[in-house]
């Protein structure tokens, strides 16, 4: 006959993250859901040449910011950390540069969310070391991030390139 063994509150250990582990989520998780803002702002107020292509290839850089930023977010949740992603507190700690308003023509389009991206990219990428040093499996997630958007911003960048 086998016995049930339970744990212990002395066994059951949650990992225990630093502060600066959440803080620079919370950095890339700000410019993640800017980026998706951004990227459906753009999406709305497109005019020009090959309309049709660069709005649909938006929504798809706006698909891969929010999954992203819900990965973020729930990798905070999971860390015992609470994600803000409140307007205000976007708009008050993003990096990435305002988007300007009005209509914009798909090259310069293009060249304005391509700018962001890297920005992104550029958070996520000044982060890494220390989320690695503190948890090896939140910088994964941000190994994944970096991968889709620089994808992204390759592919979104040669609408404009000239041979």
């Amino acid at each position: 006959m086998t016995t049930s063994r339970r744990l212990t509150d002395f066994e059951v250990r949650e990992f225990d993250a630093p502060p600066s582990l959440p803080e620079n989520l919370q950095k890339v998780l700000v410019d993640l859901i800017e980026l998706h803002l951004q990227g459906k702002q753009a999406h709305w107020n497109l005019v020009g040449i090959n309309f049709r292509d660069l709005h649909l290839q938006l929504d798809e850089i706006v698909d891969t910011a929010r999954e992203a930023s819900d990965t973020i977010a729930e990798r905070m949740r999971a860390l015992n950390a609470v994600p803000d992603g409140r307007s205000d507190t976007v708009a008050a700690s993003t990096t990435l540069p305002a988007i300007p308003p009005g209509e914009q023509s798909t090259a310069d389009t293009a060249d304005l969310i391509s700018i962001r991206i890297y920005a992104a990219v550029d958070t996520v990428r000044s982060v890494h070391d220390d989320v690695d040093a503190a948890d090896p499996s939140s910088a994964d997630l941000l190994h994944s991030i970096i991968d889709d958007l620089e994808k992204a911003a390759w592919m979104l960048k040669s609408e404009n390139r000239k041979v």
